[in-house]
């Protein structure tokens, strides 16, 4: 059974704090466009949400990302993790609902 791919899109919102012209929202947005394939792989999505000032990224998960016992573990070891070593303003990755 092939799974249905989902559209490459990146939802951005806009907030005085987060302006997503922002040189860090924009870094942050090419490593989430990176790894957002392996996430579609397995039916889920994220959209980046924020980045504030502090380096916290906040991201939505989406499709079978919602409920998925290994969530915590895809947020912390392999989102996180990614975006720590490739931006290096990255201090927090939080998922929001």
């Amino acid at each position: 059974m092939q799974r249905k791919r989902l559209p490459r899109t990146i939802y951005l919102y806009m907030s005085t704090e987060n302006p997503t012209n922002s040189p860090l929202f924009q870094k942050v947005a090419d490593v989430i466009e990176r790894i957002r394939p392996s996430i579609q792989l397995d039916g889920g999505d994220i959209e980046l949400v924020s980045v504030n000032k502090k380096g916290v990224v906040s991201i939505r998960f989406l499709g079978a990302c919602i409920g998925c016992p290994s969530l915590d573990m895809t947020l912390q070891s392999g989102i996180e993790a990614t975006l720590k070593d490739l931006v290096q303003e990255v201090t927090y990755v939080k998922a929001i609902e």
